[in-house]
């Protein structure tokens, strides 16, 4: 990797000429100017990050906020963490990624020393702390996920009122009059994520609307707590036809094994659809139709957005994607004369 020397050397001047020509520190001689430039794009040197902010630049770094937490499901919030990488390279960024929980220590560091030209914030709460310090922030700044202030923010999110709706809609539509939620584990209720909430409320007043018996169940990464609480919602009154699962990949391959176990047949017994998951339903057995959540589109769509706002203020918006839904043949008509799913 070719060195300010090199460039100097090249160049034929000192190494105190070629700093101020690339910082812009001080006023370097037009021709001088230009022969350091075409040393350097010769060598393929880079100025480092603080030359590069010296001159007024931008530093090509992104600042990633996406804290882990215990409930944090590691497999999903990589794929994010990952499509925002692959999105940022496509406008030659590298990515800063901070994972600590303590929610604004971090942007702090890394927007105090103007290391990086702009943040995405990942895995956003209802009342997340970082909100209040982004809308401080003299920097553009995107978030993939919806808090529940939006005022003066740009945010991305699949819309996931629309895929609860879907869920509902593709259940009744085929004749289920009565179904269950299950939905994360209790910590991640707890802790505000903004996603889950939305899916639950919009899930449970769309089956409201539509005349369907509704019930919601939070799941449990416990094997033995998952079981009773599979056993106890499809024991309900009226016996739940339909299931949707959103939750962790993991917990949804548990529930499938668990029903196995009882006989309970797909989708003869038990239609069920897996909804916002980031993993490939058609491979489990049986396959489960679903509603993804693909971690590309919205974290292509948050670069875009953020690439544009470095060239100027956006005006805020809330940018929801619309739901798709994928067929797999785990969803039929309910048995009328049915026996109850406890066998």
């Amino acid at each position: 990797m070719a060195s300010i020397h090199d460039v100097a050397r090249a160049a034929g001047v000192s190494i105190s000429t070629v700093s101020y020509a690339l910082s812009g520190k001080r006023p370097v001689a037009e021709d001088t100017r230009q022969r350091i430039a075409a040393a350097a794009r010769e060598l393929g040197y880079q100025p480092n990050a603080g030359a590069r902010m010296l001159a007024g630049r931008r530093t090509q770094l992104l600042a990633l906020t996406a804290p882990l937490h215990a409930e944090t499901s590691t497999p999903a919030h990589m794929a994010f963490v990952l499509a925002v990488v692959t999105a940022a390279r496509r406008f030659d960024y590298d990515v800063v990624l901070l994972t600590e929980e303590e929610a604004t220590g971090g942007l702090s560091r890394v927007t105090s020393t103007k290391l990086v030209d702009g943040i995405i914030v990942l895995d956003v709460a209802v009342d997340d702390r970082r909100v209040g310090l982004v809308r401080d922030l003299s920097i553009p700044a995107v978030l993939v996920g919806v808090p529940g202030d939006t005022a003066g923010l740009v945010c991305v999110d699949l819309d996931f009122e629309a895929a609860a709706r879907l869920a509902v809609d593709r259940l009744g539509d085929a004749g289920h009059t009565s179904i269950v939620l299950l939905g994360d584990p209790h910590g991640i209720y707890e802790r505000g994520s903004n996603f889950p909430r939305r899916f639950r409320d919009a899930f449970t007043a769309r089956a409201a609307e539509r005349g369907i018996a509704c019930t919601f169940a939070e799941s449990s990464r416990n094997a033995v707590e998952l079981r009773a609480v599979v056993d106890t919602v499809l024991g309900a009154a009226p016996r739940p036809t339909g299931l949707v699962m959103q939750c962790a990949e993991s917990i949804q391959l548990a529930v499938l094994e668990h029903l196995e176990t009882r006989d309970i047949r797909i989708p003869a017994d038990l239609s069920v659809i897996s909804a916002a998951s980031t993993f490939d339903t058609s491979t489990f057995q049986p396959p489960l139709d679903v509603i993804p959540l693909v971690p590309a589109e919205s974290c292509d769509r948050a670069v875009d957005l953020l690439m544009s706002a470095m060239d100027g203020p956006l005006d805020p918006v809330v940018e929801l994607l619309d739901p798709t839904y994928l067929a797999h043949g785990s969803v039929g008509r309910p048995l009328v004369d049915a026996e109850p799913a406890a066998r």
